[in-house]
């Protein structure tokens, strides 16, 4: 009954449109209030200690960061790099934007911020070319959530804080993951481009424009080495790199390419803000929920529900990956990650899968969410950029979905891709 209150009054306020943070704390409240003997101070408590977390302090730079760069002028200059080097071919500028976008996640970490800085640029000019507006929009919304598989990611540090296991480690994992998607949908783009007869810009760059473009764009291809070079080399913290990110950022955007002013810096810090106290408020209350389901035994009767259909491995990995798509669909993915990890990680586990595994097959899962309809972050972004109706994104964002969904069997079944550098 417990179980049946908590999630019921979690779902009814989601489709009362009340605030993912308010459902989260309110369905908590209502447990702890009729369920339990704990008195009610315990969430005041459990919020505190829940966003007490040193690692946590990395969400809301990277945030910082990656505002700083969309308007720092570091997104366009990665476009025209790469535009220079494989514009040309078929689909060229849909490659581009695919991996653009996975450049831009190894400086962000966020997938809205990816879509945001990218789409903004490369939407346009792919119509402008010839391309289906409506496919343009459904590329670049599945190619942002490689924003938060390849690191940094900001799921990854609350996965990581969560359940205990190493952030680098999560970091060093979810690199290769990243770019399996990325590659996706690179093939993807290419057999729509190719059927649909969606060119490049029409003529190869010269060596000159290639050299001319890379100059420029230089100091935003170091953004990432510095960044993951440090962490993977062990200088300094994925926390600390955050901070690394934003200084880099900022430094870059003001005095090298001298397109960050006052009023755009203002408004990086002033978007992060928001987000970040909007987050922190999901992270303290999610804290509560999750420690409410472990009073109250909760996922050990999941567990025992989900393995009582069957024993075979495969199975339930399958089962799980379902549940956990269907969840992404709706619920965002800090407050998702921290509620499900201590359900679903003990299940995976006792079958042999490693935490680093599980942390990065639960963030591809709640990213795919992202582009997922009828509630994805990303299509509901991609659609203001664009001006494409949701609906028409939806039936676009299947192929890209496909390839996706399949990379995502390929992380859950077979360990290699995620141990290969742990």
């Amino acid at each position: 009954m417990s179980a049946v209150v908590l999630f019921g009054t979690f779902l009814i306020l989601l489709l009362l449109s009340v605030p993912i943070g308010y459902a989260i704390g309110i369905s908590s409240l209502a447990g702890i209030y009729f369920f339990s003997d704990i008195p009610l101070e315990i969430i005041a408590q459990k919020v505190i200690t829940g966003i007490d977390s040193f690692p946590l302090l990395a969400i809301p730079f990277f945030m910082l960061a990656g505002n700083l760069m969309s308007g720092g002028g570091i997104a366009k200059r990665l476009v025209n790099f790469f535009d220079s080097l494989i514009g040309h071919v078929t689909g060229g500028l849909g490659i581009v934007t695919v991996v653009v976008c996975m450049f831009f996640a190894a400086i962000s970490g966020s997938a809205v911020a990816t879509v945001s800085a990218v789409g903004a640029f490369m939407i346009p000019e792919m119509v402008e070319h010839g391309y289906d507006k409506k496919f343009s929009a459904a590329l670049t919304a599945a190619a942002g959530t490689i924003g938060v598989v390849i690191p940094p990611s900001i799921p990854f540090v609350i996965y990581g804080v969560v359940s205990g296991t190493s952030i680098t480690d999560l970091f060093t994992a979810g690199f290769l993951p990243g770019i399996m998607m990325g590659l996706a949908l690179i093939v993807v783009c290419y057999l729509v481009s190719k059927k649909n007869g969606y060119r490049g810009k029409g003529s190869r760059s010269s060596w000159k424009e290639i050299g001319k473009a890379f100059k420029d764009a230089i100091w935003a291809i170091l953004s990432p080495v510095i960044i993951l070079g440090g962490i993977y080399s062990g200088f300094f913290t994925p926390t600390e790199a955050a901070v690394v990110s934003v200084v880099y950022s900022f430094i870059i955007g003001t005095f090298v390419y001298k397109e960050l002013n006052f009023k755009g810096a203002y408004k990086a810090f002033k978007d992060a803000v928001v987000v970040n106290g909007s987050t922190t408020f999901m992270v303290g209350f999610s804290t509560v929920f999750a420690a409410f389901l472990t009073i109250a035994q909760i996922p050990n009767m999941i567990a025992e529900g989900i393995t009582g259909l069957t024993s075979n491995k495969f199975l339930i990995l399958l089962i799980i990956n379902l549940l956990l798509l269907v969840i992404g669909m709706f619920v965002d993915n800090i407050p998702a990650t921290i509620i499900l990890t201590p359900i679903l990680l003990p299940i995976c586990t006792s079958f042999g899968m490693s935490p680093v595994t599980f942390g990065i097959m639960l963030t591809m899962n709640l990213a795919i969410g992202f582009c997922s309809p009828p509630y994805g972050i990303n299509l509901f972004v991609a659609s203001s950029i664009s001006k494409v109706s949701i609906e028409d994104l939806t039936k676009n964002i299947i192929k890209p979905l496909i390839g996706l969904l399949i990379v995502l069997l390929l992380i859950t079944y077979i360990p290699y891709f995620t141990t290969l550098f742990i």
